[in-house]
């Protein structure tokens, strides 16, 4: 009630305003008014601050706000999230927000995400773009054409061209002068790389990550392809002590991490390790135990003595 009271007050700023006016050679309309340091702040339930918007200018029209230098901030239960970007348009009728030019969504668990434009829905807290997108969260780096997720980055689709690297700076680290090209690095091997045409589904409250058409796992010794891949990750131990001591108050801590739990690579799985290949159905790959397990129609070509102690075979 607070905030259609204040959004109406707005409102009728708004309406007495001059109206709009065109130069005698057509040019696009001058703003009904052009203030400083805009901002606007919406209300929820007991009067608690749920949402702000702020510019550090702002150009009214009769139906949309044009921003600069754009500070916009979700306050929720569990997590807040800070959104920024150089430009943004403000709908008056349904309250949306389109934000261009180094646009960043920074939410208080630990996802940053940038992209060049991106379309924000209040109402049903969710974020859409059509342009490249980086995410950051830990030590992975997701790369994508598109994205669509909710506010908060705890489930987020990448429509296309999706790569995802799981420790990328930690070889670079890593890497001495002294070690020859014949060495190899330890570090390197936990170094994962997973690529796919896309769809990429992210679920972080389930750890999870759902690759989809023409995916492909990269370690330094070890490559995976199929049609489908699911990618359990696990919960450092710092986070989940910090979650069992207070489950409700540390939720947003319990956070996706680099270390994988459990791969299951789906449809027409190819396994390369150096000279030997295997093909199945369905692969199942435990870190804990670091066995691989093949399914449904098992194809194993041995091309060398390597040991291959750690496959399994099912059906």
């Amino acid at each position: 009630m607070i905030f259609k009271i204040f959004f109406l007050i707005i409102s009728l700023i708004f309406l007495t305003a001059p109206s709009l006016y065109a130069d005698t050679k057509g040019a696009q309309a001058e703003s009904d008014q052009q203030i400083s340091d805009f901002s606007l702040t919406g209300y929820g339930e007991k009067g608690k601050k749920s949402w702000d918007l702020s510019g550090k200018s702002a150009d009214i029209f009769n139906e949309v706000v044009k921003l600069k230098k754009v500070v916009g901030n979700l306050y929720g239960k569990e997590e807040n999230i800070n959104l920024t970007a150089e430009r943004g348009d403000f709908n008056k009728n349904d309250g949306k927000v389109h934000l261009e030019q180094d646009v960043v969504i920074t939410t208080s668990s630990g996802t940053k995400m940038t992209t060049d434009s991106l379309d924000w829905d209040r109402k049903n807290q969710l974020v859409t773009t059509k342009d490249p997108v980086n995410i950051q969260r830990d030590n992975m780096v997701i790369v994508a054409q598109g994205a669509k997720g909710e506010t908060n980055l705890k489930k987020v689709n990448l429509e296309k061209d999706v790569r995802l690297d799981i420790n990328p700076a930690l070889a670079k680290e890593n890497q001495s002068d002294t070690v020859s090209k014949d060495e190899v690095n330890p570090a390197n091997k936990e170094k994962i790389i997973i690529t796919c045409d896309g769809p990429l589904e992210v679920d972080y409250d389930k750890n999870i990550a759902t690759f989809n058409n023409n995916v492909k796992v990269d370690r330094q010794d070890t490559v995976i392809y199929s049609d489908k891949m699911d990618v359990y990750f696990i919960v450092s131990n710092k986070e989940e002590k910090t979650a069992k001591e207070n489950s409700e108050v540390n939720k947003n801590q319990e956070l996706m991490n680099s270390k994988i739990d459990k791969i299951v690579a789906r449809g027409n799985v190819k396994v390369v390790r150096g000279e030997n290949v295997s093909y199945s159905d369905e692969a199942i790959y435990s870190a804990k135990d670091k066995k691989l397990v093949l399914t449904g129609k098992p194809k194993l070509i041995i091309s060398s003595t390597e040991s291959i102690g750690n496959a399994s075979f099912g059906n």
